[in-house]
């Protein structure tokens, strides 16, 4: 089984509120709710992937040390493996705009699970609830 290696983030406001994005319409699991966030590229590190994959999502720069490591899912679907490493990120330049046609939302540690999401996504719940 293939294994893919993505990058996602927890982007953590001043209110401690969390950033979700809504997968958009064409994308493989549509309208699911996911931590911002993308693949990594060949040669690329999980930092530089978030990094490049926030400024072309979401028109903000971040800094490789502005990530700290918090956890990471690793999840079989039908046809690949996902190991996803999750970073909190408290500090990074500009403000959230989507721009690739997903809904944003800035949600509550204990919101997290009214958004529908990825089944690689939920188990990280309970970890970012506990630590915020």
């Amino acid at each position: 089984m293939k294994i893919i290696l993505v990058s996602a983030v927890a982007l953590i406001d001043a209110d401690g509120r969390i950033l979700l994005a809504q997968r958009p319409e064409g994308k493989s699991m549509a309208g699911l709710w996911e931590f911002p966030g993308g693949k990594v590229e060949p040669g690329e590190t999980p930092e530089a992937a978030l990094i490049r994959e926030l400024h072309e999502e979401l028109g903000i720069e971040t800094w490789d040390s502005c990530l700290a490591p918090l956890t990471f899912a690793s999840h079989s679907y039908d046809d690949f493996h996902l190991l996803m490493p999750l970073f909190a990120c408290r500090k990074w330049k500009g403000m959230p705009q989507s721009k690739e046609g997903q809904a944003l939302k800035w949600v509550r540690a204990n919101q997290l699970r009214d958004y529908p999401m990825p089944p690689a996504d939920i188990p990280l719940i309970p970890i970012l609830r506990d630590w915020l």
